[in-house]
């Protein structure tokens, strides 16, 4: 039992006086070391950074898909030569499925606005029902939402947006004024929210909008046709997603007889992983290519350590000639190796961090550490240590002693 301890605490006294060495030797040739770390120091800081910023905007777009609505599926309807779209009475239909809490259709047009001497020739018009303000209570900051009456008639009344107001009602209170849209002319009965254009991407492409009756957008377009419905599903809908666009997919296949090719369904749940699915994808290729600097790290390792191996020549063969063994002059060589990786590694891993972190402040979006890429980043810079120390240690420990000191 005394001489097994004994053997212990020997290979625990070698093993420290082995790091010493490697640390004095690192140390010794500070300049050479610097340059060696350097190399596995970007590798790591590329891969540390490319990932963890990857990963936060992927959780930045996650979170942008949760708040317009993960509950909700969109139709895209091509349509037959019979009919070309969706009715009200096909949104209507859709809407009373247990499943679903309520329809808003997507109609817009791109029109011209005029009151007075104040025109502009591009404002986006959108067409939305009722169901549309009961979704979103916050659309409306003054005045009144769009009524049954106002789609069931067709009704030329709108809401305009904030900067709208400013443009074309400087000083006068909107509400209630005429407004001219394509020569036709609108009520004013509302004012939009400013905080709508962040919350509710699908109402606005541009930075001019205007709400009319979906109805009244659509004979402005001469079309009959809804070409573009938002589903908003209930608690059942979204307890079965997959069983929900089945149903709805039999019904549109039985509004266009069948046909293929007639409609699109697609929920945010599907985009969003096609999406993570990509950036996945993109993340392993810029990780893949920043990987290719590590390797290049490595090298510059392995040729210092050659370059060592050279230098140290009659130390090693003082040392074998001492007593020392062929596996402890390895193992002192890859503890060098190791220790100059690791180093770059650990520097890499820190800068990569505070680069991501600044990269996402700029870029806006959520950052989050990515503990999978620090340990990717510790486990390359370890491997990069123990590979590319591993030839220049076996050298070194099979060297003839008697050969080494005749260098002396």
């Amino acid at each position: 039992m005394s001489a097994m301890f004994h053997k212990i605490m020997g290979g625990v006294y070698m093993f420290t006086e082995s790091v010493k060495m490697s640390i004095s030797n690192i140390m010794h040739n500070r300049l050479r070391s610097f340059l060696t770390i350097l190399g596995v120091l970007i590798g790591v800081t590329a891969v540390i950074a490319l990932i963890t910023t990857v990963s936060g905007v992927s959780t930045s777009l996650s979170d942008s898909f949760t708040s317009m609505g993960a509950d909700t599926m969109t139709v895209s309807v091509t349509g037959n030569d019979m009919q070309s779209g969706l009715t009200a009475e096909n949104m209507d239909e859709i809407a009373q499925f247990d499943e679903i809490n309520g329809v808003i259709p997507g109609v817009s047009a791109s029109v011209a606005v005029a009151r007075g001497d104040a025109y502009e020739s591009s404002v986006t018009l959108v067409g939305r029902n009722t169901y549309f303000f009961a979704e979103n209570d916050a659309a409306v900051e003054r005045g009144r939402a769009i009524n049954p009456i106002d789609v069931r008639e067709s009704s030329r009344v709108c809401l305009i947006n904030q900067e709208l107001v400013e443009e074309f009602f400087y000083g006068v209170d909107p509400i209630g004024q005429t407004l001219y849209i394509d020569d036709l002319h609108f009520t004013v009965v509302g004012i939009i929210s400013e905080d709508i254009d962040e919350s509710i991407s699908e109402m606005i492409s541009g930075s001019s909008a205007i709400i009319a009756p979906y109805t009244t957008v659509l004979k402005m377009n001469s079309e009959l046709y809804v070409n573009s419905i938002t589903v908003y599903l209930g608690e059942l809908g979204r307890r079965d997603t997959d069983a929900m666009e089945t149903k709805l997919g039999e019904y549109l296949d039985a509004v266009f007889s069948y046909e293929d090719d007639t409609y699109t369904i697609s929920t945010l749940e599907s985009i969003r992983e096609i999406m993570d699915s990509m950036l996945s994808m993109m993340s392993a290729l810029l990780s893949g290519i920043a990987s290719i600097s590590l390797v290049v790290g490595g090298i510059g390792i392995m040729n210092m350590m050659l370059t060592s191996v050279t230098e140290r020549t009659m130390e090693i063969g003082m040392k074998k000639a001492i007593g020392a063994k062929p596996g402890q002059i390895q193992v002192q060589f890859l503890i060098e190796a190791f220790l100059l990786s690791m180093i770059g590694g650990v520097a890499g891993i820190i800068l990569g961090i505070v680069l991501s972190a600044i990269l996402c402040q700029v870029m806006g979006t959520q950052f989050t550490i990515s503990y999978s890429a620090i340990a990717l980043g510790v486990g390359f810079s370890a491997a990069v240590g123990i590979l590319f120390g591993w030839s220049p240690a076996r050298k070194a420990s099979k060297l003839n002693p008697i050969d080494a000191l005749r260098r002396m």
